[in-house]
C-alpha cells in the first residue's frame, strides 16, 4: 500500500496491454515500481508489451492481479464491470490491494464488489489519446487525469498521477457521468463537426478542404478557449437570418441539415446570454428554423 506521505516501490499487475496500458505501464515503471505482470491476448497487444514493457510476463488476468499490489485495469468501458467482479468471484481481490481503472466513463462504483473484499479502488482518466508507442510516454508530461477516489485515499490518488508524469484534476462520483459527457462533446463531437464540415465543402466543389478549415478551426478553438463566448461569430450570433435562411436551403435534403440547425439553436442561446442578440433577433432566427424541411 501507499503512504501518502512516501512513495513505496509496488508490485503492478497491467490488465490489458493495449494502448492505454501498456503506455502507463511503463510510466509506473519508469517512475520507479516493478510490473509483474499483464494480460494481453492479441498479436497486437504482445508486441506491444515487448516494446514498451519488454520482460512482463503475460498470463490470465486472476494469475496477474494476485501478485499485484496496484491492479491497472485498462479494458474496454464495457468489460470493466464484469472483470471486477469476475475477480471478486474467483478470491483474487485481497485486502489491501490498490485498483486502478482508466476509464471515463465509470467512477469507483464499478470497484464495489472488490471493495466488498477490502480493496481501494481508484478512477485515473488520463485526458489525452494513446497510440501503445513510445512517444505517449513524453505526451503524458503535463496531461491532466480526471481522479476519482475515496475521500481518504486521494493523495494516494493524486500522488500517482504525478508519478505518471500527469496533473490530477479531481472529479467527485457523481459528477463522472458529466464530466465523461463534457470531453466527448469537445473532442468526439469535434471530430463529427470537422469531418461534416469537410464533406460540405468537398459537395460545393472545394478540392482540399483542410487548406480552409485547419487555419480557421485552429484560431476558432484558440478563441474559445482563451476568451469564451467572447468568439462567437457568423451568421447566427448577428442575428443574420436571410443567411440561415440560405445556410437551411443549402443543407436542404441531406445528413447535415439537423445537426446545422441544432447547433444553429445552440449558438442562439448562448450569443443571447452573452448579450449579442435582442429577443426580438431571437423570434426572427427561431422562425427561419421552424420553417426548415423535416
Amino acid at each position: 500500500m501507499i503512504d501518502p506521505t512516501g512513495a513505496p516501490r509496488l508490485r503492478v499487475a497491467v490488465i490489458g496491454v493495449g494502448r492505454v496500458g501498456s503506455v502507463l505501464g511503463a510510466a509506473l515503471s519508469r517512475a520507479g515500481h516493478f510490473v509483474a505482470a499483464g494480460t494481453g491476448v492479441s498479436d497486437e497487444s504482445r508486441r506491444r508489451a515487448e516494446r514498451l514493457l519488454p520482460d512482463v510476463p503475460l498470463m490470465p488476468a486472476d494469475e496477474a492481479a494476485a501478485l499485484a499490489d496496484l491492479v491497472l485495469i485498462t479494458v474496454p468501458d464495457d468489460q470493466l464491470a464484469g472483470l471486477v467482479a469476475g475477480l471478486a468471484r474467483t478470491a483474487t481481490w485481497r485486502a489491501g490491494q490498490l485498483a486502478v481503472h482508466t476509464s471515463g466513463a465509470h467512477g469507483i462504483a464499478v470497484f464495489a464488489p472488490a471493495e466488498e473484499l477490502g480493496v481501494v479502488g481508484m478512477a485515473l482518466h488520463p485526458v489525452m489519446t494513446f497510440a501503445g508507442r513510445g512517444e505517449d510516454l513524453q505526451r503524458l508530461e503535463g496531461a491532466a487525469f480526471g481522479v476519482t477516489a475515496p475521500e481518504e485515499f486521494r493523495p494516494v490518488a493524486e500522488t500517482l498521477v504525478i508519478e505518471l508524469g500527469g496533473e490530477p484534476v479531481w472529479v467527485p462520483e457523481a459528477a463522472r457521468a458529466g464530466y465523461h459527457a463534457a470531453l466527448s462533446m469537445g473532442s468526439n463531437h469535434l471530430v463529427t463537426l470537422v469531418n461534416d464540415s469537410a464533406e460540405v465543402l468537398r459537395a460545393a466543389g472545394v478540392e482540399n478542404p483542410s487548406r480552409l478549415l485547419g487555419p480557421l478551426l485552429s484560431a476558432s478553438l484558440d478563441n474559445a478557449l482563451r476568451i469564451g463566448d467572447e468568439a462567437l461569430t457568423g451568421p447566427v450570433s448577428r442575428g443574420d437570418s436571410a443567411t440561415v435562411a440560405a445556410h437551411i436551403d443549402a443543407l436542404a435534403g441531406t445528413p447535415f441539415l439537423n445537426p446545422y440547425l441544432a447547433m444553429a439553436i445552440r449558438t442562439m442561446q448562448r450569443a443571447a446570454a452573452a448579450g449579442r442578440l435582442s429577443e426580438a433577433q431571437c423570434i426572427e432566427l427561431l422562425a427561419v428554423i421552424d420553417r426548415a424541411p423535416s
